[in-house]
């Protein structure tokens, strides 16, 4: 190899060995959030819960590091079959081992994590669908490259096993890739999500400003503009409208210490039984959607969804 080739198939290896670190993990992100999904565990609901943002991540990772990956490690080959890239090589040897390594270390922070979270009361079932994953995907990618580097007589000599490995490792990657769109959140609930998360944000301010008012006057107002001549309040009643519809929410005085606000909602947040994210005092269906609560007696945290 020319001493002047050396810095471009370093870059390669490199690059190749970045890519393949991103792409191999959010390959296992993908497989652990589909088996937090399909066994739920009703103890751990923080660790071991299905992450929707995760899988978010993995996808968007394995869109760029994929390509990256398999290019590089394209070149890298075609370079070693014409014998531009010397087998014997120090950019090769040194830079394989450094792959051999962290894919080891890889290997070996997954399984500390998952020991970690079977320790700490994650199902058997789980643990071990977990850790074989992590064996399958760390011991796949450190048999290949161990292969590889032992190799002998490279140049102008097509290896069946490097191709089957590419073969089957790209099956694999768009196997987990197209199961994911599966389950996560399409671009457009999300959206959807948020804007009803921005609502209930509103109704917390207006339930906190409502209690500060009633504290002061003994009394619910008749209506939200009253609210405008309240110090205390943290209300811009011009921002107090649905995202989605542009309309006001309705405000309705039920009792001496009861109200509803009333608005059209584009989700439901009460789909996933063990969500840990669940707001239970402002739980809501798909529609328009009436919520009371009572200002003063916080504990009693009453919800009652109207239909």
């Amino acid at each position: 190899m020319s001493k002047n080739n050396a810095p471009k198939f370093a870059f390669f290896y490199l690059l190749s060995l970045v890519a393949l670190v991103f792409t191999s993990v959010s390959v296992g992100i993908i497989i652990f959030q589909i088996i937090n999904k399909e066994i739920v565990d009703i103890i751990d609901q923080f660790q071991g819960s299905y992450s929707d943002g995760a899988m978010k991540f993995a996808i968007s990772t394995i869109i760029i590091s994929t390509p990256i990956y398999y290019l590089t490690s394209r070149q890298i080959y075609k370079n070693l079959f014409k014998g531009n890239l010397d087998e014997e090589s120090g950019v090769r040897k040194w830079l394989t081992y450094l792959i051999l390594l962290v894919s080891i270390i890889v290997m070996i922070g997954w399984l500390i994590g998952i020991i970690n979270g079977f320790l700490d009361g994650e199902l058997t079932t789980k643990f071990m669908l977990k850790g074989l994953t992590a064996l399958v995907i760390s011991g796949s990618i450190f048999s290949f490259y161990l292969y590889d580097i032992r190799r002998e007589n490279i140049k102008g000599k097509k290896d069946k096993v490097i191709k089957v490995y590419f073969y089957a490792s790209l099956l694999v990657i768009l196997v987990a890739f197209v199961s994911s769109w599966f389950i996560v959140e399409s671009p457009a609930e999300t959206r959807k999500r948020k804007s009803d998360q921005n609502i209930i944000s509103d109704f917390y301010t207006i339930d906190s400003s409502l209690s500060n008012y009633y504290q002061k006057n003994d009394v619910l107002p008749q209506s939200l503009d009253d609210l405008d001549m309240d110090k205390y309040s943290r209300l811009d009643l011009d921002d107090l409208t649905n995202p989605f519809t542009d309309k006001k929410y309705e405000y309705k005085v039920i009792s001496e210490d009861e109200y509803e606000v009333c608005t059209d909602f584009q989700t439901s947040n009460k789909e996933e039984e063990y969500d840990r994210y669940k707001d239970d005092q402002w739980q809501h269906e798909v529609g328009y959607q009436c919520i009371g609560q009572r200002v003063m007696d916080r504990k009693l945290n009453d919800v009652e969804v109207i239909r």
